[in-house]
């Protein structure tokens, strides 16, 4: 109980140390003069703290309280992360480095804050029409196929290369063609990020339905069991791991198809559009901006898909060994 009593107040020791060092060294960078030799070591010794604190939270033995191995879990990568956006902050203001070139975390938030109501418009247009659209879509259209794969031999021969094609091919040349094919609102973005995710998923479906145990299988047979009587009460449980893997490579691979196709032409509105419009007036701070809500947007997205994983395949032994 002492050691353990005295181990958490080192751990508490070094949390208010960081935050104390962290504080005074952003306070100590003035914003004309060049920074000084305090305020370098400040910052290295507040990147220190917080890499022994994020160190010792990461040694806690957690075996006992699957909470608490739950809360660390989110503890330590936001703590890392806090500890990214000070070093960012501080060396940007203590170097004086332009905007133009890095502009700092405040700086970005200030835009975040001032500019809600574009980043909405953009955030609508690019994810909800173009990115969610054409996700649902190239998903559900690669999982139908690798069914109709899985019943023909000869679609396995035959489809499997041609997605193998189409997964090659850039995206650079897709999103001009699909913008002459579908306009240039978010059709167009929905078409892109249908052949982006269409070959992913395809490939982990098909592999996820060979996945089944062939002793299992042989006894449905033994019991008269139909292909799809097989189908939904052995294999689509069997290739769960495999069809959510495919969902996850595909929740970050839309946004970017749909980001990227806006390049090639868009109404006044989009992630894409806004980034390149914003670059060429100099407004990094600006595409910064957009730069984190798509980053937010996507992570969110592959949350999602990670949260649904885990309610659906709880039995898995993929889910129940990782200690989930």
């Amino acid at each position: 109980m002492k050691a353990r009593r005295s181990s958490t107040e080192v751990g508490w020791l070094i949390g208010v140390a960081a935050a104390v060092a962290a504080g005074t060294t952003l306070v100590r960078i003035e914003p004309d003069n060049p920074a000084g030799a305090t305020v370098w070591v400040g910052i290295v010794a507040t990147w220190a703290a917080c890499w022994a604190l994020v160190e010792w939270i990461s040694r806690l033995d957690t075996s006992t309280s699957p909470r608490l191995r739950s809360a660390l879990g989110i503890l330590v990568p936001v703590l890392f992360g806090a500890t990214v956006l000070f070093l960012w902050e501080g060396v940007v203001r203590a170097a004086k480095i332009s905007p133009v070139l890095l502009p700092p975390p405040s700086m970005i938030w200030d835009r975040l804050i001032t500019s809600t109501g574009i980043l909405w418009a953009d955030f609508v247009q690019t994810y909800l029409k173009g990115a969610v659209v054409g996700y649902v879509l190239g998903c559900g259209a690669a999982f139908l196929t690798a069914i109709a794969i899985d019943r023909s031999p000869f679609l396995q021969r035959g489809l499997l290369p041609v997605g193998n094609l189409v997964a090659a091919l850039p995206i650079i040349g897709i999103a001009p063609i699909m913008v002459m094919w579908f306009g240039f609102d978010w059709p167009s973005k929905a078409a892109v990020v249908v052949v982006m995710c269409f070959f992913p998923m395809l490939v982990n479906t098909v592999e996820g339905l060979k996945s089944a145990d062939r002793m299992q299988a042989d006894l449905m047979r033994t019991w008269a069991a139909s292909y799809w009587q097989t189908m939904f009460k052995l294999r689509l449980p069997a290739a769960a791991p495999f069809i959510f893997n495919g969902l996850k490579i595909c929740s970050t691979l839309a946004l970017i198809g749909a980001i990227v196709a806006e390049f090639f032409g868009t109404p006044i509105v989009g992630m894409g559009f806004r980034i390149s419009t914003e670059v060429g007036r100099m407004n990094i701070d600006m595409v910064w901006a957009t730069i984190t809500v798509a980053a937010l947007a996507g992570s969110a997205s592959y949350g999602a898909v990670v949260l649904i994983e885990r309610a659906v395949t709880f039995w898995h032994p993929s889910v129940r060994g990782s200690g989930r």
